[in-house]
C-alpha cells in the first residue's frame, strides 16, 4: 500500500471490508476487536464498520493476555482482527454499499478509578445526527480534499483515529507512519503532510532530534499541527510555535469521552495556561467543587458500556443541557476561557497515555512479598509524568519489574520503585499520594 492513502482507495477498500465483515457471519450491531498495529486498513476498517451497521473497538495491540480478555470479555465481539492478514482476507471479496456517514463513533476503552477499563459507547446515530458529528469536526479542523494527514500517533487512541477519519470523510488523504523521529522528520520532507495531530512527547523528541543531527525540520506544508493528551511544557509549546508557526499551532482539551475546547496559538500567547474556549455546540461550566462539566449535542452523547451506574455518575441535567464531566477540575473565565487546575482524581497522563493507579496497583499488589503498594506520578521532561511506585514489602525490584513486563501494557509499567516501611495514609485509611516522593 502507497505510504500516502487517499479516499478513493480507502472507499473501495472500505467496501470490501464491509462485504467481507457480512460474508464472515457479522450482523447489525456486532462487535469488532481491532488488535493490529496502526495502518491505513485500520483506518478503513473502521470507516467500513461503522458506515455498515457495526461497531469497531480499536484496542492497544501491547495489552497483555490478561489485559485483553478482560475487555473482551465485556464486549463479546463477533470477531477479532489480530493479523494483518485478517484484514487483506475481508478486503478481498465483493463490495458492500455504504452509509455517508458513520452512524456510530468507534468504541474505546477509558480506565475508571477502579480501575477497571469502561468502553465509550455513542449509541447509534440518526442520519442527521451522523451527518452533524462529521461535519462539527470538518468545520472546527477545516479537514478538506486536498489534506495529507500524517497519523504518528496510535490509532487505537480517539484523536489520532478521528483526525485520520474526519480527513478520508472530507476527500483527503492518510499517511500513517508510527512515531520515531527521523522517519516523521522524513515523511515531512517527502510527503508534504497538511496535518498532524500529536502529544507533547512527540514534539520534544522531534526537536531533541533535529537539535541532535543538525537538520532544520521541513514544515512549510502543515495548516494544522493539533497536540493534546497531556500538559506541554512552555518551552516545547514556544518551539512548537517557531517551528510550525503560530498560525498553524493548535492545542485541545478532551478525553476518550468526548471533546471540551479547541485553542489556537495566539490564543494561548495572550493568556497563557488556557486551553481555549469551549468548541462550537459546547457549552463549559464548574460546579461548586469547581468540577468542569461540558454540555454537548445529541450526536456527543456516550454511555459506558453495559454499565449504568458509571454512566449516571457521568451525566448531569443542567441549564446548560445534558452535560457531562471526567472529573478534572479548572475554571472558566468571563470570557468562556477554559483553565485545567488538576486532572481527574490520581489520574497520570505519561506521554499522552492514561494510566490509573488503581489498575496497576491491582495487578502488583497481588504478588507475593508485596504488603502494601500506591502507584503515583513523578514529573518527567521527556514523558509529562512518570509511573512510579511505593512498595512495602519483600518483593525485590527484580522481581515487580518481571511481574510488570507480563501483566501489564507498557506505559503502566512502573519506572521506578520506591521502599517504604509504611504508606502515609490519611485517618480514613486513604493514601496521601501527595507525601509520596
Amino acid at each position: 500500500m502507497s505510504p500516502v492513502h487517499d479516499t478513493a482507495g480507502s472507499v473501495r477498500r472500505q467496501r470490501r471490508i464491509a462485504a467481507g465483515l457480512r460474508e464472515a457471519g457479522l450482523r447489525d450491531g456486532d462487535r469488532v476487536a481491532l488488535l493490529t498495529a496502526g495502518s491505513a486498513a485500520t483506518v478503513d476498517l473502521v470507516l467500513a464498520a461503522t458506515r455498515s451497521g457495526l461497531v469497531p473497538v480499536p484496542l492497544d495491540p501491547r495489552l497483555t493476555p490478561r489485559e485483553r480478555a478482560d475487555i473482551l470479555d465485556q464486549v463479546e465481539p463477533a470477531l477479532v482482527v489480530d493479523d494483518p492478514l485478517i484484514l487483506d482476507q475481508l478486503a478481498g471479496g465483493g463490495e458492500r454499499e455504504l452509509e455517508a456517514y458513520p452512524r456510530c463513533r468507534p468504541m474505546h476503552f477509558t480506565s475508571g478509578t477502579t480501575g477497571r477499563p469502561k468502553g465509550v459507547w455513542s449509541g447509534w446515530l440518526g442520519p442527521d445526527d451522523a451527518r452533524a458529528a462529521v461535519l462539527e469536526e470538518r468545520e472546527l479542523w477545516g479537514f478538506r480534499a486536498t489534506d495529507i494527514n500524517l497519523a504518528v500517533s496510535p490509532l487505537y487512541h480517539s484523536a489520532p483515529l478521528r483526525f485520520a477519519m474526519g480527513t478520508l470523510l472530507a476527500g483527503g488523504s492518510v499517511a500513517v507512519v508510527p512515531f520515531a523521529p527521523a522517519p516523521v522528520a522524513e515523511a515531512m520532507r517527502t510527503l508534504a503532510p497538511t496535518t498532524m495531530f500529536c502529544v507533547p512527547a512527540h514534539l520534544q523528541r522531534l526537536f531533541a532530534w533535529a537539535d541532535e543531527v543538525g537538520e532544520p525540520l521541513v514544515t512549510d506544508s502543515f495548516r494544522l499541527v493539533a497536540h493534546a493528551g497531556a500538559a506541554c511544557p512552555t518551552p516545547t509549546r514556544r518551539r512548537a510555535h517557531e517551528v510550525f508557526g503560530e498560525d498553524v499551532v493548535w492545542e485541545f482539551y478532551g478525553s476518550t469521552e468526548g471533546q471540551f475546547t479547541a485553542c489556537p496559538a495566539p490564543e494561548w500567547i495572550a493568556n497563557p495556561g488556557t486551553l481555549g474556549r469551549a468548541r462550537p455546540g459546547r457549552r463549559i461550566w464548574t460546579d461548586s467543587d469547581d468540577q468542569i462539566w461540558c454540555a454537548v449535542p445529541p450526536w456527543a452523547r456516550f454511555e459506558y458500556w453495559r454499565d449504568t451506574d458509571k454512566t449516571r455518575e457521568a451525566w448531569r441535567d443542567s441549564p446548560h443541557g445534558p452535560s457531562f464531566t471526567v472529573g478534572d477540575l479548572g475554571r472558566v473565565d468571563a470570557e468562556g476561557r477554559v483553565f485545567l487546575d488538576a486532572r481527574r482524581t490520581d489520574l497520570i497522563i505519561t506521554g499522552g497515555v492514561n494510566v490509573y493507579p488503581a489498575e496497576v496497583e491491582d495487578v502488583l499488589g497481588s504478588l507475593p512479598g508485596v504488603r502494601d503498594i500506591a502507584v503515583f506520578a513523578q514529573p518527567d521532561d521527556e514523558w509529562g509524568q512518570r509511573v512510579c511506585a511505593a512498595v512495602v514489602g519483600e518483593a525485590t525490584d527484580d522481581d515487580l519489574r518481571t511481574a510488570a513486563e507480563h501483566l501489564l501494557a507498557p506505559p503502566k509499567r512502573p519506572k521506578e520503585y520506591l521502599r517504604y516501611d509504611a504508606l502515609p495514609r490519611t485517618a480514613t485509611g486513604k493514601v496521601k499520594r501527595g507525601e509520596l516522593t
